[in-house]
């Protein structure tokens, strides 16, 4: 199993352990403002990137050179999706309760790091779904 691939699913697992927490104080009313990061967690942290990894480990190849395309790309698309949802994490309970421009510009940041990180995903994986 690739560095990259493992890098991504024990990420993942780490985000389903600290989103299950979340939920559990979620539902005991011990949190305020944190709801949007508990989702975030179980689906940008946890299955997107178990998606992912899975992805870059199992695919076809692209290429006998490249087999799993650009190992870059994957490091830059795992970067970019745990800045930003490490971004999302802070500036979200701060915006739900003292909402200022600030947060709410490190909202937007970490939403154009995920889309970025998306975007980086499909450009290095389209290569890969292929029919042999």
């Amino acid at each position: 199993m690739p560095l990259l691939t493992r890098t991504f699913i024990k990420t993942g697992m780490v985000c389903l352990a600290l989103a299950l927490v979340l939920g559990i104080l979620l539902a005991l009313g011990v949190t305020n403002g944190l709801f949007p990061v508990y989702i975030h967690l179980l689906v940008f942290g946890w299955l997107t990137q178990l998606i992912f990894g899975v992805i870059f480990w199992m695919f076809p190849k692209y290429s006998v050179k490249k087999p799993r395309g650009s190992e870059a790309l994957g490091w830059w698309t795992y970067a970019l999706l745990n800045i930003g949802l490490l971004l999302r994490a802070v500036a979200e309970p701060i915006q739900s309760t003292r909402a200022n421009p600030l947060s709410g510009w490190m909202l937007v940041l970490s939403a154009i790091l995920q889309f970025l990180s998306g975007l980086l995903f499909v450009v290095n994986s389209w290569g890969r779904v292929k029919e042999k």
